[in-house]
């Protein structure tokens, strides 16, 4: 039987560690007032619908916006969940 030619290895067995060396990014985390801005939207939304809960009938633009308060106040309540996938 004919042996197989043996053909020598072009690319060397070890490689660098340099190359494997994990990288971080961004290890600074969030900025103060990414947080700020993100906490103040779920704020602000369950402000408003407190305020349009427990006063709304008694101020002139929250009777004349009607339902549309529960689609603002839950409106800045969800933008500010959103934010929290930023958040690291």
């Amino acid at each position: 039987m004919p042996k197989a030619k043996i053909t020598k290895n072009t690319i060397p067995a070890t490689t660098s560690s340099a190359n494997r060396t994990p990288v971080k990014i961004n290890t600074g985390g969030t900025p103060v007032w990414y947080k700020a801005i993100m906490f103040g939207f779920m704020l602000a939304g369950l402000a408003w619908l407190i305020v349009n809960y427990l006063a709304g009938h008694q101020i002139g633009f929250m009777v004349e916006l009607g339902a549309w308060n529960y689609g603002i106040g839950f409106g800045l309540f969800v933008l500010g969940l959103l934010m929290t996938m930023g958040w690291r």
